[in-house]
């Protein structure tokens, strides 16, 4: 039998770096970009200096007169008077806060579509408790893409009498764990 030869070949051995001479040059660094001999750098004399100085007001028509009753707002002497932001942040829909607006008499909430799932399972399931029941109104927010919709709860009562369910109406706060009239019976 013949000896098996290996698949792997024999490892070469490494070389060892001549040794330089020192570089006598002085440059440190990398060559000079081509960038600027084509386009050479601009007049700093050019450049922005910060945001722009406030313009003068030019005078405006006389502010309409204040309804009778009140006093016009005086600003403080030397201050201009706030603008309005140009940037205003919302904060993003978050189902554990609207969680913790349940047991409200009534809610008002515009919650987004891929929401709207999980805040009726959660307002259902405050119901399920028997102690809060609501009415609940749900209708598109003015939008033609049905992004979000707006959530209205009203706390109701049934009414054996009329057999319906009636808007809640709050009787007063008692500390009896009995009610307001505080006896058991």
């Amino acid at each position: 039998m013949a000896p098996r030869r290996s698949k792997r070949p024999a490892p070469r051995p490494r070389r060892r770096p001549r040794p330089t001479a020192p570089d006598t040059r002085r440059f440190v660094g990398r060559a000079a970009s081509p960038v600027l001999d084509r386009y050479p750098p601009k007049d700093p004399a050019l450049s922005p200096r910060g945001p722009p100085a406030p313009r003068a007001a030019a005078p405006a028509a006389p502010p309409a007169p204040a309804p009778a009753g009140t006093a016009p707002p005086t600003p403080l002497s030397g201050t201009p008077t706030p603008a309005a932001p140009l940037i205003r942040l919302e904060r993003p829909f978050d189902v554990d806060e609207f969680s913790t607006l349940l047991g409200e008499t009534a809610i008002h909430v515009t919650v987004p579509r891929e929401n709207l799932a999980e805040v009726l399972a959660r307002i259902t399931e405050f119901m399920g408790f028997g102690i809060y029941v609501y009415a609940i109104t749900i209708r598109p927010t003015p939008s033609d893409l049905l992004k979000s919709f707006t959530v209205d709860l009203q706390r109701v009562d049934y009414a054996a009498a009329q057999g319906a369910w009636v808007p809640f109406v709050e009787k007063g706060t008692s500390d009896s764990p009995f009610g307001p009239s505080g006896t058991r019976t």
